[in-house]
């Protein structure tokens, strides 16, 4: 299991198979040197979304979220197929201010096997009350290894 600490947006360098921040501390680089590239491979479609999100870029976000019928997001509710997930996406999130800057923490990473892992976090939403202020939880993904790399098939997010 790859257990990574918080890593802010600005602090945040990705290579193509390692992971680090300037604020890691040697135990975090070391989870990072023995990770898997499977596991490395997960994390890279969180922080793809991270990016994506504090761009206000709804489009690449949900580009990481496999295109099919059956892909769930739990919520307040359940919505079920790709199409429904980037709808409410874009209902709850109208603008960039709307979206705020969306930071995850405590992020676990673990491969059930070649096709198949879980992403266990945490997040943290920051943005004006008059956006509807700060948000936070927990988050579980199911993600499955396509043809066109990993993409998350369910999203439970609180």
């Amino acid at each position: 299991m790859l257990r990574l600490p918080c890593f802010p947006t600005a602090t945040i360098v990705l290579a193509s198979t390692l992971l680090a921040a300037p604020i890691a501390r040697s135990q975090d680089l070391q989870a990072l040197t023995t990770a898997s590239r499977e596991q490395l491979d997960v994390v890279k479609v969180l922080l793809a979304q991270q990016a994506a999100w504090n761009r206000g870029d709804i489009d690449a976000f949900a580009q990481n979220y496999k295109d099919a019928p059956d892909t769930y997001m739990v919520t307040h509710e359940i919505s079920k197929g790709f199409a429904g997930l980037v709808e409410e996406y874009r209902h709850d999130y109208p603008t960039k201010a709307a979206m705020g800057t969306l930071t995850f923490s405590e992020v676990e990473a673990r491969t059930l096997d070649a096709r198949f892992a879980i992403v266990l976090g945490k997040y943290r939403l920051d943005r004006s009350k008059k956006e509807g202020g700060a948000a936070e939880g927990v988050f579980t993904m199911v993600l499955e290894n396509t043809d066109k790399g990993w993409k998350i098939i369910l999203d439970h997010t609180t």
